[in-house]
């Protein structure tokens, strides 16, 4: 009897720990099933972004765009220029390759595209900017400041695509002020909102990135203008101004080569500058929505009519 009762306690403990094991085996499973539901989501949604080429994610494709038409924009000018030996085809001015016909047509043309892309490449910073610091006075002052200089900036831009320095020099150089030298304060606010927004926002590597684009940019400012200041002072003759083509023998040959490479480095800086923005722009998209103020495009609520539409044309005719 005692031997039957321990047989029928060993059975019921077997059973006990065989359904424990059971059930302890069916979540493995379940949490085993969720974990790879989990992963192939992920993975799904990995192939759907590697679908995507990097210029289709997000608004990436405005920073994309205005580094190529710009550097395009550059290209064709200079060859067009050279091709028709307008200027000398080591390190001429980047306004001299736009000041004959035809590639001025082609300089000018260009260009106020790439103001217009720049335009919306720095609208579209500022709004980034400010929805991802609704609350911060400091980042929305300095985002607001941004939006400023950088519009400013385009404008000269555009002013420097249009007038010509041989046409009208004043309203060149007005124009290459703004877009340089605004354009570097630009930069310069830029770099400090991303040291404002790291690590909280982005990582430590797009500020340093931008830090040194915004040094080789004052460096090449610096030069440029310390450079240009001293060739048109008056002591090298007042024709240069107008002048398109350097020989090695001419007066203030070396501060006009280091002005001109100054300048070509002053604009890549800024290039590069707006390629940092590829990485961010691809995490925003922005939409229009239509708010119609009315049911119809009448100033006053129209007379009440039949359904009949009025002829174009009369069947006399």
């Amino acid at each position: 009897m005692e031997s039957l009762i321990k047989d029928l306690i060993y059975l019921r403990s077997w059973k006990y720990n065989r359904e424990q094991n059971n059930w302890f085996l069916l979540s493995q499973n379940l949490k085993f099933s969720e974990e790879e539901k989990t992963k192939q989501a992920n993975f799904s949604a990995s192939e759907d972004l590697f679908e995507m080429w990097w210029f289709q994610q997000g608004l990436s494709f405005l920073p994309s765009a205005l580094v190529i038409w710009t550097a395009a924009a550059f290209i064709f000018s200079y060859i067009t220029a050279i091709t028709l030996h307008h200027v000398d085809p080591v390190l001429p001015y980047i306004s001299d390759t736009g000041t004959v016909a035809p590639e001025k047509c082609l300089f000018g043309a260009m260009l106020n595209v790439t103001a217009v892309l720049c335009v919306a490449t720095i609208y579209v910073r500022y709004k980034q900017v400010h929805a991802l610091n609704p609350e911060e006075n400091r980042i929305i002052r300095l985002n607001k400041a941004g939006l400023v200089l950088g519009l400013l900036s385009c404008l000269g831009l555009s002013i420097v695509a249009n007038f010509q320095k041989t046409t009208l020099f004043l309203a060149h150089v007005s124009g290459a002020v703004l877009t340089f030298g605004l354009g570097s304060l630009y930069m310069f606010v830029q770099t400090i909102l991303s040291y404002q927004m790291q690590p909280r926002i982005h990582g430590k590597q797009v500020f340093w990135i931008r830090l040194l684009m915004v040094i080789w940019c004052a460096v090449s400012a610096f030069s440029m203008l310390t450079c240009s200041s001293l060739l048109y002072n008056g002591s090298f003759g007042t024709d240069i101004v107008q002048k398109l083509h350097w020989n090695p023998e001419d007066k203030g040959y070396v501060l006009h080569m280091i002005t001109t490479a100054a300048e070509w480095s002053m604009s890549f800086s800024f290039v590069c500058f707006f390629l940092t923005y590829i990485r961010d722009f691809q995490k925003i998209s922005l939409r229009v929505e239509a708010n119609l103020q009315g049911l119809t495009l009448y100033d006053t609520a129209p007379c009440p009519v039949n359904n009949e539409r009025t002829r174009l044309l009369s069947r006399d005719l």
